[in-house]
């Protein structure tokens, strides 16, 4: 099978992006895609250093018009936003429906929408006082946050958390969850319908909420088994 030729638009320092490189690094010749391009709208990302030191080849988004040209240019089949805190032009997200995701650090649609990035939506959930949140990944369309869901792993709020614990232990499960998704959508096992639904019902919502008390290795154990 001819792997996909993945971009990755990142805005800030790249922990997801580094967590993309190193899942298909460990699973070595099974993954379904290939990191080809590493891309900022912003000259200072440290998306881009990583990037870099992982050989990958990496360029500044300066326009709308850059993306298109940067992501035919390197013959891109999926574009994943990884902190990407820039709107992508409609006609970006029409070429690429269905081949586009993102990860955010809050439950959709409640925690989500122009401004809701970042510490902004810790606090968000923060003040609803709900007792879960965590990532959720989806495809993107034109408007922020909105597309179908692929997939959202419960994170439990704790007593006393504020937007920095919350943050630390939400990225954990970001790290863990986004590049399994990012391969099942890049192997196909996950698609987007005509209809604007995902294809496969088993990927939302996981069995079990994150636990904070285990280890990396146990979580992503455990996330491989729910995930089949």
């Amino acid at each position: 099978m001819t792997r996909a030729r993945i971009a990755v638009l990142a805005s800030g320092s790249g922990s997801n992006l580094q967590a993309l490189i190193d899942h298909f690094r460990a699973i070595g010749a099974s993954r379904a895609g290939d990191i080809v391009l590493v891309a900022s709208n912003r000259t200072d990302a440290g998306a881009l250093e990583r990037g870099a030191r992982a050989g990958i080849v990496t360029d500044v988004v300066v326009g709308d018009a850059t993306l298109v040209d940067l992501l035919a240019a390197h013959r891109i089949d999926l574009v994943v936003l990884a902190g990407y805190l820039k709107l992508i032009p409609p006609d970006v997200t029409q070429r690429f429906a269905g081949r586009m995701i993102n990860v955010h650090p809050a439950p959709l649609p409640a925690f989500g929408g122009a401004g809701m990035y970042g510490v902004h939506a810790h606090r968000a959930v923060l003040a609803s006082g709900v007792s879960m949140s965590g990532p959720t990944v989806h495809f993107v369309d034109e408007v922020f946050d909105h597309g179908a869901i692929i997939a959202h792993w419960p994170v439990p709020v704790l007593h006393g958390d504020d937007e920095h614990t919350l943050a630390a232990r939400v990225l954990r499960a970001e790290h863990l969850l986004f590049p399994r998704a990012l391969q099942a959508v890049a192997s196909g096992a996950v698609s987007l319908t005509e209809a604007g639904r995902v294809s496969a019902p088993f990927f939302q919502p996981l069995p079990a909420p994150f636990d904070p008390s285990c280890t990396d290795e146990e979580l992503g154990a455990r996330l491989d088994a729910a995930l089949g």
